[in-house]
């Protein structure tokens, strides 16, 4: 009986922790996809005001800009969240202007 409990615990603390990790994995998406977007609306300022934008943008959803250029048009950002068990969750992102091919 114990020990079936044991596993049971087992189990559960297992899909927890493999929860917190998605999710953090998530926040850091969000966060990169949102920078990356604000940098690019921003671009036209220059490099720093839209990296400057971006890591607002990403402070604020509960991450960490890892690092912010921009690529002509194209805002490139990494941003990741920590998760104390398995390290941090990192994510990238890309946003500019959309080409029409006509």
């Amino acid at each position: 009986m114990v020990g079936g409990i044991a596993v049971v615990m087992a189990v559960m603390a297992a899909v927890y922790w493999y929860g917190g990790a998605v999710v953090a994995r998530h926040q850091a998406e969000g966060a990169a996809d949102l920078g990356a977007l604000a940098a690019a609306g921003t671009a036209v300022d220059g490099e720093q005001a839209a990296c400057a934008e971006a890591r607002w943008v990403v402070e604020r959803m509960g991450a960490v800009l890892r690092s912010c250029r921009l690529s002509g048009w194209d805002a490139l950002v990494e941003a990741d969240v920590g998760y104390a068990p398995f390290g941090s969750a990192a994510a990238r992102a890309r946003a500019g202007p959309v080409e029409l091919n006509r």
